[in-house]
């Protein structure tokens, strides 16, 4: 390959050849123009290497070194104008080689990243390529948290107007690079977080910074500023704290810090500084994991180091990043002059060889200039240092120090703050501002503070605290200086101080390093040229490429070549090399300069073509090829010689081997001959002896056969005895078995016969001492002053109702005067409508005149817009102009702040603990969670059992109060307000929702209920006597209207003594039907007591005479009472039918106004025919229409709940406009029991395939609706506390149907999902139709709510749970353990564990068949799945548990055989929960125990191994529970040894090493509820369209 023409290859493989040669470290230099090929040429040079020096270990070492070439071009390349893939970065990568000159390891340095193209991006450029090709594959499912879209949305990567590209495929890039990451060991987990903070990058940049006042003195951010909220959610910090510091700043001073807000300008400027040094810190990231990937896994030999670097750049405007790139270059074309011009004339000298120097530039003044004793750089970082130091000064200081005393400085004539430097290439101007402010590279302060409060891993590794790596930061004093943050601690003092140094410090010194390392190697430089600068292929430009040849230092190095010596070595290897070709005289010499000396005249006859120097031995080109020539032809020549000899002596060697071989071959062939007739002859002998022996062993075996066959028979016909006999005994067995049942079952019996015998007679006994209780009792109720009592109530409540009709003719004379009051204000109003009408005219005129000023604005606008189209062109030449003045800037910024790039290399042991910490955290803050919800669960348990108890106390003391009121008391009030009562066999019976109701509040009198109706009649007076102000805030109603409704507030009235006279009549019935159950309360007191066992016989026989009068007596009075109540109710009636009568003249005479005042608008209309009057008097109109509407609808519904008469309410109906069904059903307040009854109490499910799940739940929610618009909180509380109790004791009074827990879970789970899906928060209205939407409360918040029915819905889980739990219980052990599954099991179990031959109550199949059932009654009802499987998982909890308990505590079920039957039966649960899709959830891992205990009794238990192997299998048992079965297991006779004493001794050992890490006690605690989490499901009903049964008979309620 070196005859070839110049290629990349060549150069790489002499490179490799002098390091494999000389064991000497090489290096490539690679130099050009931005798009010659530099990142190329470097790619094909390390592919060359991985090719010829491939690694030899596992890790594929040159598959990682080729892997880091996409992951740099990714976050390094970015297109500019001058190429598509621009490296906008140094780089040094330096391969490593062991002995055998394979790669073992690559390193990695960078140098000055562009930072400022992150923030900015001229004309036609792009930004890094990591950003496009995250918008590119912004559809993918992991992407979706990130908040990406196309690369136009965002103002980084918008800025250039170029987002694609022609020829490349950003989505397919980023898959390689993924792929180049994750070969380089940076997991997915990592690569979510770089991204995430690539993104959030991004979305910095789209935050919107808006003025807050017009001096644009401060700045904010809005609150829901979109941007904002991704970038804070991205990075983990408080969006407050990020929103503050983005807009502020802190102003230190010596003993205070005040906060100042910034500028939008400065806010900006903020803003991408911390975008570009987050990108910063996240390059050096990348290149420290791929450093530590590529790292050498041994000891390095040899390396070649491959430097791709920036090359010359001279734009209009220079600033800090061409300075230090034109500085970079200065300085490698001086280590070039260095190496090519000046050492190697300075070695002619020096070795005292003819020589005419050449003339070259040397750079090492231009380099003193800048990094020399106050030189340019020395300079920027004294001004950086002082307080008030600014650009302009730092250009004077210039001027003074090398204006006249360097030749390569010079001042430009225009300008005072810029400077001319001198380089190689020429002459480059740089202005001088913004200097200062690269070279510091701030950051604030307070923003890199946000980010280490960041809960991101990656994020406090990019910014660790300032203990761990201080960075500089901007602390702004009052005075507006800049000091630097020291870190807190000094473990790392040397790291800290780099940190501390300015921009030009670092680079100088990390320059400083590279020139040292590529002079420690042989340099081999490689000079791209770029053929032209449009990027076309197949042109060249010759030009352009002299220029760059000229710059590069190549036509001088030429010439030097061409009359140089290019070769060269000295005597001592001279003489090593070439030894070959001397003579013996000439070996003879003891100088070996001399000797080398003659054998050059001899062999080079032209004495020019080389020269012998002091110490080396100079060769032009071409001799050194001619001497290896020869060489090679004398080393041939002896080797053909040494062939010869060689030859000869293996041909003789073989001729030696073949004889003595012959001569082998005869002995041994002679011997055969003899060995086989000794052979022969034995044999003969032998055969002999075989015969006799042969024929002994037949007869012996045939006696052996004969004597087996008569054992066997003896033994089988022994065996069918003994078999005989062991039936004949246990048929024997089993019928002492079945009479012992029998007779069992027959004591039982006649005991439970003689029980009911007993407990009749006692019946009997206590029925006739109850007679003679009641008969004394009714003796007592004969008496006059009962009769006395009674009437007295009756006439009082007939003296009251006269009181009440007295008042209410008062109050209707008020509202007749009221009335008169009312139509005069109505005449006042009239008469301002009129005034209203005259100011509309005046109003209509002045927008006439508007009308004619906005044709002139019109004309004058017409003109402006001619004027614009003449400014528009002039603008548009001033646009082009400003483009080719922005595309100049663009070249300025592309090098712009690519600096920090050290900071990296101490946060990686920090990210490994903050990982295992995070972990941590976050397992522990999960346990919390759930212990928490268990906990809560638990206090819900112990109040249901607390609730419960109250009730049982305050049955107690409700029966306490109740028992004296037997006897009949004197002073008692009335029949119809006392509580006490009298016996009565014979009276009404009573109703089951009286009842009820009496049982659920028996400690409420009726003095409350009669309160609550004064409140609403009060409530409708109120309402009824404020005419006025009802009037005033509704503004314009009609006053006959409100007259209406004053007269239904009377109706009111008088329908709230109906009422009350009805509850009153309905108590009274209902405690003389609940004195026909007195053994209800008999039962709670003393026995003896209540029926009169104390008596004597006497008194017994005389009060069964007297029983029957007593009750006939009764129940006269009784009729008498009920009597007079329907004769007041029948006047109450007619007096309600006449007011009727008179409302529905009123309405009449209401309509007939109504019409009169259509009549009255319509002339209005048609004699102002203006379009606003029009409006207004529509807009008036509907105002008066909707409103009276509104308000007769409202009075309408409280007529609905308090009054029944149907009369009423078809007159009512008139009113109200027909409308469609909105899911709305009306219950009113006495209705409430009965919908409660029917809806809960006495709900059964429908058989219909098609009966919708939960209609209970959407029939109470569609009340609570009504409840809701009608804007009556009282009756959605009460209507809400009725649901709760009613399934409260729906629940309690089936507490044993599975069925019914499940049906009230189901529906209080519906109820709760509609409350939170139909209430305001949107949260909950996600997946809402727009009519569900429609659909949602208007008033309350109903989500308070939730908290009290998920209680309930707890409880019920439990209780669902506990009725599973005991259904299952009883199958547990009989169904998992003792039934046989496996056919032929139990007679591999140990005889002392064999049970008797006796069927198992349950098998599995009956198991399984339950657990079925329970599954299919969760489904019907269509619970949520997360519920239904955590109910599973509960159950074979238990299932678990009590298995596992009895293997604890049954010694004889721990075998071999036992554990095989045991693991069968839970791989058919987990089957069962496969074939309903279970197998994801939870449930399985609860059978773990059981399967890991199964897994035990199999296992081998003899060896160390073993007790491994146990150890590592039995992670979900504790210590206790392994010890417990190693020490209970029963090995098989004869098949098995038991267990000795130090396997379990080392077992327990090893476990007592492990750390628990599961429960510590033996038993499983079977008890145990497992928190239940009730999830959200958005139902897709429509409330609209429920079709409610009419078998439900809800014809009480109102469709609305």
């Amino acid at each position: 390959m070196g005859n070839m023409d110049p290629h990349i290859f060549a150069v790489a493989e002499e490179a490799y050849k002098q390091m494999s040669r000389n064991n000497k470290n090489q290096s490539l230099i690679i130099s050009g123009e931005s798009g010659a090929g530099k990142t190329a040429s470097a790619k094909y040079a390390m592919r060359y290497f991985a090719t010829v020096g491939g690694s030899l270990s596992d890790t594929s070492m040159e598959e990682k070194v080729l892997a880091s070439s996409p992951i740099m071009e990714a976050f390094g390349n970015a297109r500019t104008t001058r190429n598509d893939n621009s490296s906008r970065f140094g780089k040094y990568v330096e391969i490593c080689f062991n002995h055998e000159h394979r790669i073992v390891g690559a390193a990695m340095k960078t140098y000055l990243l562009e930072k400022s193209r992150v923030t900015f991006q001229a004309k036609a450029e792009r930004n890094y390529h990591i950003f496009y090709q995250l918008c590119a594959s912004a559809g993918l499912p992991e992407f979706q948290v990130l908040g990406l879209s196309r690369a136009e949305s965002f103002h980084y990567t918008s800025q250039g107007q170029c987002a694609h590209l022609d020829a490349v495929d950003d989505a397919a890039d980023l898959e390689s690079t993924r792929n180049a990451l994750l070969l380089l060991g940076i997991h997915e987990s990592s690569q979510l977080e770089l991204f995430s903070i690539l993104a959030s990058i991004l979305h910095l940049g789209n935050i919107q910074l808006k003025v807050k006042n017009r001096y644009e003195e401060s700045c904010s951010i809005e609150p829901d500023d979109e941007a904002l909220g991704l970038f804070c959610t991205l990075l983990g910090v408080e969006k407050s704290q990020a929103s503050r510091w983005l807009c502020y700043r802190k102003l230190v001073t010596a003993s205070e810090t005040y906060v100042k807000p910034m500028s939008r300008q400065q806010a900006l400027n903020s803003r991408d500084a911390l975008a570009k040094h987050l990108y910063g810190q996240l390059f050096k990231w990348v290149v420290n994991r791929i450093n530590r990937a590529l790292r050498a896994s041994c000891r390095l030999h040899t390396s070649i180091g491959i430097l791709d670097i920036y090359g010359f750049e001279t734009f209009p405007v220079n600033s800090f990043e061409q300075f230090c790139i034109n500085y970079a270059n200065e300085t490698l074309q001086q280590h070039f002059n260095l190496h090519v011009f000046k050492l190697e004339q300075e070695e002619y000298v020096k070795e005292e060889i003819p020589w005419s120097f050449i003339d070259f530039y040397d750079n090492q003044p231009c380099i003193n200039l800048i990094e020399g004793r106050l030189g340019i750089l020395d300079l920027l970082n004294e001004e950086c240092k002082m307080p008030k130091g600014s650009d302009r000064s730092w250009a004077q200081k210039l001027y003074e120090k090398h204006l006249h005393h360097s030749p390569h400085f010079q001042k430009p004539k225009m300008s005072t703050d810029a400077f001319i430097v001198h380089h190689f290439a020429g002459k480059v101007e740089y202005q001088c501002s913004g200097f200062l402010e690269k070279n510091q590279d701030v950051v604030p302060a307070e923003l890199i503070g946000l980010l280490r409060a960041s809960k991101s891993v990656l994020l406090a590794e990019l910014f660790p605290e300032e203990g761990d790596g201080s960075i500089t930061l901007l602390s702004r004093r009052s005075q507006g200086s800049r000091v630097t943050i020291r870190p807190g601690r000094r473990s790392l003092p040397a790291t800290d101080k780099e940190h501390r140094k300015p921009i030009s410090t670092q680079f100088k010194a990390s320059l400083h390093k590279l020139m040292e390392t590529l002079s420690c190697t042989t340099p081999h430089y490689i000079r791209c040229i770029k053929p032209n600068d449009h990027k076309h292929p197949f042109e060249f430009d010759a030009r352009r490429a002299v220029e760059q040849l000229r710059a590069c230092g190549v036509l001088e190095t030429i010439q030097i070549s061409a009359s140089g010596y290019p070769s060269r070595w000295t005597y001592e290897e001279f003489f090593s090399r070439y030894r070959a070709l001397l003579r013996p005289e000439e070996l003879s010499g003891s100088k070996e300069k001399q000797t080398c000396q003659l054998v050059l005249q001899r062999l080079l006859k032209d004495r020019s073509k080389y020269q012998c120097g002091r110490g080396k031995v100079f060769f032009q080109a071409g001799q050194v090829a001619f001497l290896e020539e020869l060489r090679s032809r004398r080393l041939k020549a002896a080797c053909v010689l040494v062939q010869t000899n060689i030859r000869g002596w293996l041909g003789r060697r073989r001729f030696l081997h073949v004889r003595a071989t012959a001569i082998c071959l005869q002995r041994y062939t002679r011997g055969f001959l003899a060995r086989r007739l000794a052979r022969r002859l034995r044999r003969t002998s032998a055969a002999l002896t075989i015969q006799k022996n042969y024929r002994m062993v037949l007869a012996r075996r045939s006696y052996c056969r004969i004597h087996g066959a008569a054992i066997t028979i003896q033994a089988f016909a022994r065996g069918m005895f003994t078999r005989r006999l062991y039936h004949q005994l246990v048929v024997s067995w089993k019928a002492v078995v079945i009479q012992s049942t029998v007779r069992g079952w027959l004591a039982r019996t006649r005991y439970a016969r003689v029980c009911r015998a007993v407990i009749y007679l006692q019946c009997c006994y206590r029925r006739m001492q109850a007679r003679r209780e009641l008969r004394r009792l009714r003796i007592e109720a004969k008496s006059v002053e009962h009769y006395k009592q009674l009437n007295k109530g009756m006439e009082i409540k007939v003296m009251q109702l006269q009181c009440k009709v007295d008042e209410q003719a008062r109050e209707n004379q008020s509202l007749s005067e009221q009335l008169s009051a009312l139509r005069a204000s109505h005449t006042k109003e009239v008469a301002q409508l009129h005034n209203k009408v005259q100011r509309l005219q005046e109003d209509k005129e002045q927008e006439k005149r508007i009308w004619e000023l906005q044709e002139q604005l019109q004309h004058l606008e017409w003109e402006k817009s001619s004027s614009e189209s003449r400014l528009g062109q002039e603008m548009e030449a001033l646009r082009q102009r400003l483009t080719e003045l922005e595309a100049v800037k663009s070249n300025l910024k592309e090098e712009k702040d690519a600096l920090n790039q050290q900071i990296m290399e101490q946060s990686q042991d920090l990210e490994e603990q903050l990982c295992r910490r995070m972990v941590a955290e976050s397992q522990e803050l999960l346990g919390q969670l759930e212990g928490e919800r268990a906990r809560y669960q638990n206090l819900v348990k112990e109040y249901a059992r607390l609730e419960q108890h109250c009730e049982n106390l305050q049955d107690e003391i409700v029966f306490h109060k109740r028992t004296p009121s037997l006897r009949r008391s004197p002073s008692s009030d009335s029949i119809l307000g006392s509580e006490c009562s009298y016996p009565s066999s014979l009276s009404t019976a009573q109703s089951q929702e009286d009842a009820e109701q009496q049982s659920e509040s028996p400690l409420q009198p009726l003095d409350q209920e009669r309160g609550c109706w004064m409140q609403m009649s009060k409530w409708s007076r109120a309402t009824s006597d404020s005419p006025s102000s009802s009037l005033t805030e509704e503004g314009g109603q009609d006053p006959y209207e409100k007259a209406y409704l004053l007269l239904l507030g009377q109706l009111n009235t008088v329908t709230e003594d109906l009422a009350r006279t009805r509850e009153e009549l309905r108590r009274a019935k209902a405690q003389l039907a609940h004195e026909r159950k007195p053994f209800e309360i008999f039962k709670r007191r003393n026995i003896a007591e209540l029926l009169g066992l104390n008596k004597s016989p006497e008194k017994m026989a005389e009060g069964d005479a007297m029983m029957e009068e007593d009750l006939k007596y009764a129940y006269d009075a009784v009729q008498v009472s009920n009597k007079l109540l329907e004769s007041q109710l029948q006047e109450q009636q007619q007096q309600h039918e006449q007011e009727l009568e008179g409302l529905r003249l009123d309405i009449q005479s209401l309509k007939q106004l109504s019409k009169q005042q259509q009549s009255l608008i319509q002339d209005f209309q048609h004699n102002w025919a203006e379009d606003g009057l029009q409006h207004q008097l529509v807009q008036l109109k509907s105002e008066n229409l909707v409103k009276a509407e509104a308000e007769a609808n409202r009075k309408a519904l409280w007529l609905e709940q308090k009054v029944k008469v149907e009369t009423v309410e078809r007159s009512l109906v008139v009113l109200q406009p027909a409308r469609a069904f909105e899911g709305m059903l009306g219950c009113k307040a006495e209705d409430e029991g009965r919908l409660i009854r029917t809806v809960i109490t006495d709900f059964k499910l429908l058989p219909s395939p098609e009966a919708l799940p939960g209609l209970p739940a959407y029939i109470l929610f569609m009340c609570l609706r009504y409840a809701d618009a009608m804007h009556d909180e009282h009756l959605v509380n009460s209507l809400f506390t009725a649901a709760v109790n009613g399934i409260k004791r729906a629940v309690k009074k089936q507490s044993e149907d599975f069925e019914v827990a499940v049906l009230w879970l189901a529906n209080t789970c519906c109820l709760i999902n509609c409350l939170r899906q139909y209430s305001r928060d949107q949260s909950y209205q996600l997946a809402n139709t727009p009519k569900q939407n429609q659909h949602c409360l208007r008033n309350f918040n109903l989500t308070s709510h939730c908290e009290s029915l998920g209680d309930l819905a707890i409880h019920i889980y439990q209780q669902l749970i506990r009725i599973a739990q005991k259904k299952l219980k009883p199958m547990v052990v009989s169904a998992m353990l003792e039934s046989e599954t496996i056919p032929g099991l139990s007679s591999a179990r140990p005889c002392s564990t064999r049970r008797p031959l006796v069927a198992p109550t349950y098998t599995l199949d009956s198991l399984l068949q339950q657990l079925s059932s329970f599954h299919a009654v969760l489904e019907q009802h269509q619970l949520a799945p997360a519920v239904v499987g955590q109910a599973l998982r509960q159950l074979l909890f238990t299932i678990s548990g009590v298995t596992l308990n009895y293997l604890l505590l049954r010694r004889d079920a721990c075998s071999w055989s036992q554990g095989v039957q045991l693991r069968y039966n839970v791989s058919q649960l987990e089957e069962w929960l496969r074939a309903r899709g279970l197998q994801q959830s939870s449930a399985t891992e609860v059978l773990q125990p059981l399967i890991q205990a199964a897994q035990l009794l199999q296992v081998k238990k003899a060896t160390a191994e073993d007790a491994d192997a146990i150890c590592c299998l039995c992670t979900a048992l504790s210590r206790l529970q392994v010890m417990k079965l190693l020490r209970a297991y029963t090995p098989a006779a004869g098949l098995e040894e038991r267990i000795s004493p130090s396997f379990i001794s080392s077992v327990e050992n090893r476990l007592a090493a492990r750390s628990p890490a599961g429960p510590c006690q033996l038993l499983v605690d079977t008890a145990h509820l497992f928190p239940v989490h009730l999830p959200f499901s958005c139902s897709p009903v429509h409330l609209d369209e429920i079709c409610i049964p009419d078998s439900l008979d809800l014809t009480f309620l109102t469709w609305v």
